[in-house]
């Protein structure tokens, strides 16, 4: 892990964009409980904005601690209660393995690439609003 002496990791970055509607959270580096600032952080404030889904990109994320995995669920959960249809890409057994062995992996809909988490929240059905 990347460390300054003080003992704030570096190096963890998460990028927001869109793509037609659906909101990409791209995250890369150490998710742990020593992150500052979690990008799960980004992924619950795109939830809030109601975009039409949202897919939290963790293939560039080479360690995932059971902080991240209980962070992930928690946007899960936040997602779930606003109706917001949420994808998870993630391929590398780093961030598979945590999910898997807590059993998170069980509520996420997790996806080989971008494009499959993409395409899969374009062909979910999206509820009304009156």
């Amino acid at each position: 892990m990347s460390q300054h002496a003080e003992g704030a990791v570096v190096g963890l970055t998460a990028e927001l964009t869109d793509h037609d509607g659906i909101t990409l959270v791209s995250v890369a580096g150490e998710v742990d409980r020593m992150t500052p600032e979690s990008p799960m952080l980004k992924a619950a404030a795109a939830v809030r904005e109601k975009p039409a889904g949202v897919v939290v990109d963790l293939d560039a994320v080479t360690f995932f601690g059971s902080a991240g995995v209980n962070m992930l669920a928690a946007v899960w959960q936040e997602a779930e209660a606003a109706g917001v249809p949420l994808a998870v890409v993630a391929t590398r057994r780093a961030v598979r393995m945590p999910l898997t062995i807590s059993g998170v992996d069980v509520l996420l809909e997790l996806y080989s690439s971008r494009s499959d988490a993409v395409a899969a929240i374009k062909a979910m059905p999206r509820p009304s609003r009156s």
